[in-house]
């Protein structure tokens, strides 16, 4: 078995004064660093994955602050980006084939939003081939609302975790 660990979506839009906001992003983004600092211990490959919108979104775009990934979670040398447009990080990148040169078929997944891209990447993995251990306290995501209804961030974020636990992902 060999892991990798995928950290998806973790850019300044989502942290305060960026134009997506989620709920608790340091939280989430503080044990990645812990995930990160264990990953180089162990020579464990770290793959970034960043998400870039069409122009006429309202977030991450290209060139932008807000696009870029949190500075306190840089990547490092040796550490692979992967830019995506799509909520599945699979969709159109060279993520698959990536992994597959390094032998990977394990994936240590992190990341934002937990109900939008960490939820499809999860799902997709699967359909791969790829285990996943899903970290739950890594990952971060927002209020949703539908019909006027408003769900709380904490409620959307053990509904996604729960329905990724077991069939897609092992939840750690």
């Amino acid at each position: 078995m060999k892991e990798a660990l995928l950290i998806i979506d973790v850019q300044n839009d989502y942290f305060p004064g960026g134009t997506n906001e989620l709920h608790n992003p340091y939280e989430a983004e503080e044990r990645i660093r812990e995930l990160i600092a264990e990953s180089r211990e162990c020579d464990r490959p770290v793959i970034y994955i960043q998400h870039i919108n069409p122009p006429d979104d309202y977030f991450f775009l290209e060139g932008t602050h807000g696009a870029e990934i949190s500075d306190r979670i840089k990547p490092m040398d040796g550490d692979r980006i992967i830019v995506k447009n799509y909520p599945n990080s699979f969709l159109e990148t060279e993520l698959d084939e990536y992994l597959k040169s390094l032998e990977v078929d394990t994936l240590i997944v992190c990341g934002m939003m937990t109900h939008m891209c960490v939820d499809t990447t999860v799902r997709a993995a699967m359909d791969y081939g790829y285990q996943v251990k899903l970290v739950a306290d890594a990952c971060a995501t927002m209020d949703l609302e539908i019909d006027g209804e408003v769900i709380p961030a904490d409620i959307v974020q053990k509904a996604f975790i729960a329905s990724l636990d077991g069939v897609f992902a092992t939840v750690i």
